[in-house]
């Protein structure tokens, strides 16, 4: 029977297969780059790592994860330690990409090797932001509103005003689960659609 927990330092090989096998606009993503790994780097292990008060997971009797949420209360203090103290680690093994470049691989190292304080044009109404996602064997349960909520209450115990999160404007299913949670839709880039929350701080 699945429940929900918080996230423990062993979980991390699961957080990124987890991320791997729903990167693909909500589908398995095995394959789609030269390394499996960039995934989980760039979108959910850092988060765990930085703010394990923020990362939960929906897991099994065998402690398992299924899916988890992963959050920062404040993206731009965030995006600074990952441009500073995470990401350079990699940098040896995943090489900032050629201008020329336009490959997929390409597009989410340039991507990381960009993030930095002030880059995300919402932080400042919506300071928190997260990353949400699930296998199969967890989704259509209720899990997703679950782990949102549990994230949600954390963050405005620690007296965070508002989040925003970004999903594919080709994952139709996320596009609607958001909209069903109240977030507002926000002016996005092409091919993203972002979203964002004000929090009632308790």
């Amino acid at each position: 029977m699945l429940h929900l927990r918080r996230v423990r330092p062993g979980d991390v090989a699961a957080l990124s297969d987890i991320c791997l096998r729903t990167a693909d606009h909500g589908a398995d993503a095995t394959g789609v780059l030269d390394d499996d790994e960039i995934w989980g780097a760039v979108f959910a292990v850092p988060y765990a790592q930085r703010h394990p008060e923020f990362a939960f997971v929906v897991a099994g009797d065998d402690e398992q994860p299924h899916g988890y949420v992963v959050a920062t209360p404040d993206t731009d203090d965030f995006e600074a330690w990952f441009r500073d103290v995470w990401w350079p680690r990699f940098a040896d093994r995943w090489p900032e990409p050629a201008a020329d470049d336009t490959s997929r691989r390409a597009g989410i190292l340039r991507y990381a090797f960009g993030r930095r304080p002030g880059a995300e044009p919402h932080a400042r109404r919506y300071p928190a932001h997260l990353h949400i996602d699930l296998l199969p064997s967890a989704q259509g349960q209720g899990w997703g509103r679950r782990l949102i909520e549990r994230a949600f209450d954390e963050l405005r115990a620690a007296g965070v005003p508002g989040l925003h999160l970004g999903t594919s404007a080709q994952n139709t299913g996320a596009l609607a689960f958001y909209d069903r949670l109240g977030f507002e839709r926000l002016p996005s880039g092409p091919g993203s659609q972002d979203f964002g929350i004000e929090f009632t701080v308790r």
